[in-house]
């Protein structure tokens, strides 16, 4: 699979996230919501969690964070709240509607926009954050590196949360409340799962990486955008709770890996 990060154009924008279900489990606060696959495979999303306040895995990330901070795929908006409870300059972006309210409500600043429209401050962010699985935005994990070095000032730090097991895979999904799709569910979209291999193969040649680690069963690395040379980040240690996993839908429906 190549890792070059050429692309004739960027990806279309995900709408699919401002769809009902993903909004509706926004304003409820809580599951169940779902990535399903074409196979029925699904990949459970932690509403729960995603609307509660930063937890131990969380606080790794924002102890980690350096300058302005964007927010990419805020959801409704735990990390940006937290940042900007601190002190900190944070922004949040996100497409739904519902998740741009969230944060909002919360006191944080956030705006409705995908990471591929035209975005305050380009090129000065210190720091971006794609966490919760938003690596797989637009399918294209190439086209998303290149539009945050873009997005990011040089020598910036790109914090990432990737998949717990070892996996590179594009599929077309749609999000659904209940396993079999019978709830509703929106339209099918591209997405994109990564390992840390994974996306440390596909930072390459444009970012170094300064840190890897995992709390509670959650994987995040830091990769530098190598526009300007940057001293090392010194190694963290930390604990080890997982937010996200496939599953299968129903007992008695065979699936196949992607």
């Amino acid at each position: 699979m190549s890792t070059s990060h050429e692309t004739a154009t960027p990806p279309a924008p995900v709408r699919c996230w401002s769809s009902e279900p993903y909004a509706d489990a926004l304003r409820d606060g809580r599951g169940p919501l779902y990535l399903r696959r074409g196979d029925g495979w699904l990949l459970h999303l932690d509403v729960e969690r995603w609307c509660g306040g930063p937890d131990e895995a969380d606080r790794s990330v924002l102890a980690r964070c350096e300058g302005p901070v964007l927010d990419v795929g805020c959801g409704p908006g735990r990390l940006v709240a937290a940042l900007s409870a601190g002190g900190r300059d944070a922004l949040g972006i996100d497409i739904s509607t519902a998740a741009v309210d969230h944060t909002t409500a919360l006191g944080a600043p956030a705006l409705r926009h995908s990471v591929f429209d035209p975005l305050p401050r380009e090129g000065r962010w210190r720091t971006a954050l794609v966490i919760d699985g938003n690596i797989g935005i637009g399918g294209d994990p190439g086209a998303l590196l290149e539009r945050l070095g873009g997005v990011l000032a040089p020598g910036g730090l790109l914090i990432a949360e990737t998949a717990p097991v070892d996996v590179d895979e594009r599929a077309e999904v749609r999000l659904v409340r209940d396993p079999d799709g019978s709830g509703g569910s929106g339209s099918a979209f591209p997405w994109a799962r990564l390992g840390t291999a994974a996306l440390l193969r596909h930072a390459r040649p444009g970012w170094s990486a300064t840190d890897q680690w995992s709390v509670g069963g959650r994987c995040f690395a830091a990769l530098r955008n190598r526009t300007r040379s940057a001293a090392p980040e010194r190694a963290k240690s930390a604990a080890v709770m997982s937010s996200q996993r496939w599953a299968k839908p129903l007992p008695d429906k065979p699936v196949t890996s992607a």
